[in-house]
């Protein structure tokens, strides 16, 4: 009997292992980097530890579309962590993005002088968080990933030690996501109190059973105070434009697509399955937050010199925008969302792609000035930010117009389906999307005028490399397929949400 319970319990641990595959690679590949790094000689360090980390990125994809069509994913760990399809679609795009970001880092690390393989380990652990985030069927898992990620990151911010800027924003980024992972673990706490279960459909029964208490109410508003922080939403968004200015470039596009992408991905878990009978207690407040997220995101960028710190501003009304999904509602507002996370991922990494490139010398390739006369001397890198920009402005025929038509296009099916007071701020949100998209429009032109109308600039040669060159012709030509042929990125976001409905 004992022989035979042995090998029931091994084989059940290699089924739960196998669906956690992936982030098992990426975690065994992250410390294979740090074990082995010390053995390699100093010429060979740097190629070896970014092939390493590639390889890494490159296995766990393939593993992840290899169960791409799995229909029916077991729940493994005692149903703590999943695999189905709304997870391998935030796999993928936290995959793709890590390795987009790895492709730019290593030409970027090199000008820095900041080439250590322990960044590249780090890339994998964070990325292993996210995933373990977007499986997610339990607090406790959850909140397991996202320290995972977050401590990652972290540290990733500080990378460039010599640099003071760097280490400000890193300690600001710590003490404040520090104190609202705080936050969301008294929520949780709170959850678990009233409900005596830690699994998030099982809360979501349990909260449809019970009266509303002052205790449920508390714990939404901890739980979204603390998510809005990870999102970068408004009034919660204090330590972006810092840590986004100080971080390395690579790092910031990486926290600005795959780590937003995660926080979304445990905002959507939490609020379908978890209070998903409790929307009357969270929709006006959600809205708020994503008209203020929204407008404050952009009035703050117009006033921008530095790029960097507009684009902070910038990402932090596109949260604005996918909030706009999740107060929709329904699998028709996810699917918004989704769509809109997976256009931004690539317009959003192409222009990180760009600034990277213009980092050289002693040219930082941040201040507005530094995109003067760029049309005179590199019209193909000029277009290609234009189509990046104009993207992000939600411009047809481009991936950032089908994410905002999506999004409106939710808010608005919501706002004419509901009755009573409801409607009213559905409807407002829509009106402050459409003229928040104006004002936007206004500051990513104010880049294109530099390039094209300025002819004051150092002609100095770009920091071209095959990585860079690789992500900026992927993330274009993902920008412009998904604008003029949306289907199929429309029905892979339909299928992803399906599970959490």
């Amino acid at each position: 009997m004992q022989e035979l319970g042995t090998v029931y319990d091994v084989s059940r641990l290699l089924g739960d292992a196998a669906a956690i595959a992936p982030q098992l690679y990426l975690i065994i590949w992250s410390l294979g980097i740090l074990c082995v790094d010390p053995l390699v000689a100093a010429p060979h360090k740097r190629p070896w530890s970014l092939s390493f980390s590639l390889a890494g990125l490159g296995f766990a994809l393939l593993h992840l579309l290899s169960v791409w069509d799995l229909e029916a994913p077991p729940a493994a760990f005692n149903d703590t962590i999943i695999l189905d399809s709304f997870a391998r679609f935030f796999d993928a795009l936290f995959l793709v993005g890590a390795l987009l970001t790895v492709l730019v880092s290593y030409r970027y690390l090199d000008i820095e002088r900041a080439q250590h393989s322990e960044y590249y380990a780090l890339i994998l652990l964070a990325t292993s968080g996210m995933m373990f985030m977007a499986g997610a069927l339990d607090l406790i898992t959850l909140f397991i990933g996202l320290e995972l990620m977050s401590i990652s990151t972290y540290i990733l911010v500080g990378m460039l030690r010599h640099s003071r800027r760097s280490n400000e924003g890193a300690l600001k980024y710590f003490l404040l996501g520090a104190f609202s992972s705080g936050v969301i673990l008294y929520g949780m706490s709170l959850l678990y109190g009233v409900t005596g279960t830690t699994y998030l459909r099982e809360i979501g029964d349990a909260l449809a059973n019970l009266p509303s208490s002052g205790l449920v109410v508390l714990a939404i508003v901890l739980m979204t105070a603390g998510l809005c922080f990870k999102v970068a939403a408004a009034p919660f968004h204090m330590w972006v434009p810092d840590a986004y200015e100080g971080a390395p470039t690579a790092v910031t596009a990486f926290m600005s697509v795959a780590v937003k992408a995660a926080a979304f991905s445990i905002f959507f878990r939490i609020y379908y399955q978890a209070f998903r009978d409790e929307r009357d207690l969270y929709l006006l407040a959600l809205a708020l937050i994503a008209m203020l997220t929204m407008t404050w995101g952009n009035l703050a960028a117009v006033t921008q010199s530095n790029v960097k710190r507009l684009l902070a501003y910038s990402s932090i009304s596109h949260a604005g925008y996918v909030l706009m999904g999740l107060v929709a509602g329904g699998q028709f507002g996810l699917q918004a969302s989704a769509v809109y996370l997976l256009a931004y991922t690539f317009m959003n990494l192409g222009i990180w792609a760009i600034l990277i490139l213009l980092r050289r010398g002693d040219i930082d390739g941040e201040q507005m000035e530094d995109f003067n006369g760029l049309f005179l001397r590199r019209p193909g890198i000029s277009v290609l930010m234009v189509i990046f920009l104009l993207s992000l402005a939600g411009i047809p025929p481009l991936g950032g117009f089908i994410a905002k038509y999506f999004v409106f296009a939710a808010v608005i099916r919501t706002a004419l389906e509901s009755t009573g007071g409801i409607a009213t701020p559905l409807a407002w949100l829509a009106v402050v999307g459409a003229l928040n998209a104006v004002v936007a429009l206004y500051y990513y032109l104010r880049i294109v005028k530099s390039m094209f109308f300025e002819t004051e600039s150092v002609d100095v040669p770009l920091s071209f490399s095959t990585g860079i060159t690789v992500t900026l012709v992927v993330t274009a030509v993902l920008t412009i397929l998904i604008g003029v042929y949306p289907q199929p990125f429309i029905t892979l976001a339909e299928v992803a949400s399906a599970p959490l409905i």
